[in-house]
């Protein structure tokens, strides 16, 4: 096909023909679910002479393929290049699409593959529970201190080991090895890989950070099949997993937007914190820039509004509540340690949030009213907000707590007939090992001369954990030495922190980040030397995630397709497998 540019391009054309291959999105080697929408755009390298213009897909007009034909823009964003876009394609016949877009001068050809599901599905819903950073260290460490080991064999399993299928993912993105949760969490909820911090789109030359190729969540998917759909976490609920189940930015800290997306989505079930983003600006406390208030939105539209745990379980028990919105924080819903024991963090501001695993149970009662079934994501965010802050107890109860949340839906699926797929996996990795164990009685003056390795280290002396797998101490004269492999500047202290989250390094008043003097008098701690820039753009106060494959468990119908090494992008499938979410005909 060729497109008709305004005059505008055909006066520069002759001056500008460009000098590189045009980008066209989806990507080359996209797996593309049959009859989900996608943005189709074409990018040439600079302003293009309308009359060279020639675009196919498998040789034919793509209007044909596509339902309706892209629109040119002569100049995008007022620069000297040209595109073509369509919004909401679609292609509803399963196989190999060749795309080729030409300017006259140079060619470029991708291809795609568009599959069908199977015609019957195999589950009647889907829980992905995401560890956010979860990595292999943070599950030996929950193992240890939850079960505990006897005659050098633990006596007893996670509920999130104990799985029979197990794969290996890649997280890496279009654009770097190292993933951050917001193109990681979107791949899974999308089937389609992206760069780091957009959700739900492929990153673009676009100016405005809402206007790259959009490709479909499974939350409108599942919604369009009469599905229920749910998002819980402890983290804001704006934040970059949770939102990758309804969001389409390059930007993840497009909070106010990802608001209305939500909203938009009509997804049915949404907990975590974040509650400024949903107050008009007017409010106190509010963090929009303008006066819509979405909780009196989300009111009009039959949602439930649950600040605390009390009034969460109320909404929950009430067979009338289909939708339910719950905000138990203005920042992050608190973690299991602080939560549980410690009471530190916002607990005294916050004293009545619930932990994933009652949001889990609340999500569930709600969730299973839908007789077509649920799709629903868990996360447990803080295992990564805790690891970037190199505060491994904390972000150890986090595992915990993801295990106990784990073994709900375990046991819930069993009680419900096990028409459920459940998948336990992260969204990318820390750097992070258990290499032995800090003893305080051991006979050196210095706290790094009472690491044990090897032999040496022996077992942590944690008390039995209780019901739900937790010690209920931390403080212990032997105790689990979990280092993390990338940091800035730090204050080792060889301790948990029973004062509250650790804060490694702070920006100093000549701009160099540097070790957090706070603890510089801790006794025991010792200057550790980081390895992360500490100066310009790139300074870190924290640890960064790390390339590594992450484990991806699974149970129940559908979960035979997860085994050996896998892209990230392939969980969508088989959640779109098990659920039958593009049918093929017979």
């Amino acid at each position: 096909m060729r497109f008709r540019f305004p005059i505008l391009a055909l006066c520069a054309a002759a001056l500008s023909l460009p000098a590189a291959a045009q980008t066209i999105f989806p990507l080359n080697r996209a797996e593309i679910l049959a009859g989900s929408r996608f943005d189709f755009k074409v990018e040439f390298a600079g302003l293009v002479d309308p009359a060279q213009v020639k675009v196919t897909i498998n040789g034919a007009d793509p209007a044909k393929v596509l339902g309706k034909p892209a629109e040119p823009i002569s100049r995008e964003d007022g620069k000297d290049v040209s595109s073509l876009l369509l919004r909401d394609a679609a292609i509803g016949k399963p196989g190999r699409y060749a795309v080729t877009a030409s300017d006259g001068t140079n060619s470029r050809t991708v291809s795609w593959n568009v599959y069908a599901t199977p015609s019957k599905r195999a589950a009647k819903n889907v829980i992905l529970f995401i560890g956010d950073g979860f990595s292999i260290a943070h599950r030996t460490a929950a193992r240890i201190l939850s079960k505990g080991i006897e005659d050098g064999k633990y006596k007893g399993k996670l509920a999130l080991d104990d799985m029979p299928y197990m794969a290996l993912l890649t997280t890496q993105g279009t654009d770097s090895i190292i993933t951050d949760s917001a193109n990681s969490a979107s791949a899974y909820t999308t089937g389609h890989k992206s760069c780091v911090n957009a959700l739900g789109v492929y990153c673009s030359r676009a100016g405005n950070t809402l206007d790259h190729p959009k490709v479909e969540t499974i939350t409108s998917i599942a919604k369009r099949r009469g599905m229920a759909v749910g998002a819980v976490t402890n983290s804001e609920i704006e934040d970059a997993t949770p939102a990758a189940m309804v969001s389409h930015t390059r930007r993840r800290a497009d909070y106010n937007d990802i608001v209305q997306m939500y909203y938009d989505s009509k997804i049915d079930v949404m907990m975590g914190g974040g509650s400024p983003n949903f107050l008009p600006k007017t409010t106190p406390g509010s963090k929009r820039a303008d006066e819509i208030d979405f909780i009196d939105r989300f009111k009009q539209a039959g949602y439930q509004l649950a600040t605390t745990k009390t009034e969460m379980f109320a909404a929950a028990d009430d067979p009338k509540t289909t939708r339910l919105l719950g905000l138990y924080n203005t920042g992050n819903v608190d973690g299991a340690l602080d939560l549980k024991f410690l009471k530190k963090g916002s607990v005294a501001s916050f004293p009545d949030q619930p932990d994933v695993v009652e949001e889990l149970r609340a999500a569930l009662k709600v969730l299973s009213r839908n007789k077509n079934g649920f799709v629903l994501m868990v996360e447990s965010a803080r295992i990564d907000k805790y690891s970037h802050s190199l505060d491994p107890e904390r972000a150890i109860y986090d595992t915990i707590m993801l295990d106990d949340a784990v073994k709900l839906a375990k046991d819930w699926a069993g009680a419900h007939g096990n028409q459920t797929l459940i998948l336990v996996t992260a969204d990318h990795a820390h750097p992070v090992s258990v290499i032995g164990t800090v003893d305080d009685q051991a006979p050196a003056s210095e706290l790094r001369n009472k690491v044990g390795t090897y032999e040496d280290a022996g077992f942590p002396n944690y008390p039995a954990p209780d019901a739900d797998g937790y010690p209920n101490r931390v403080d212990v004269s032997r105790r689990i030495r979990m280092v993390f492999g990338a940091t800035p500047d730090y204050y080792d202290t060889y301790a948990p922190f029973m004062e509250g989250e650790f804060v490694p390094a702070i920006k100093n008043a000549d701009g160099v980040m540097v070790a957090n003097e706070k603890y510089k008098n801790v006794p025991g701690a010792v200057l550790h030397e980081g390895n992360l820039p500490n100066k310009g753009p790139r300074a870190a106060n924290q640890g960064v995630h790390s390339g590594d494959d992450v484990i991806l468990t699974a149970v129940g119908p559908g979960a035979q397709k997860i085994h050996g090494q896998m892209e990230n992008t392939e969980l969508f499938r088989v959640m779109a497998d098990a659920l039958a979410l593009a049918p093929g005909k017979k």
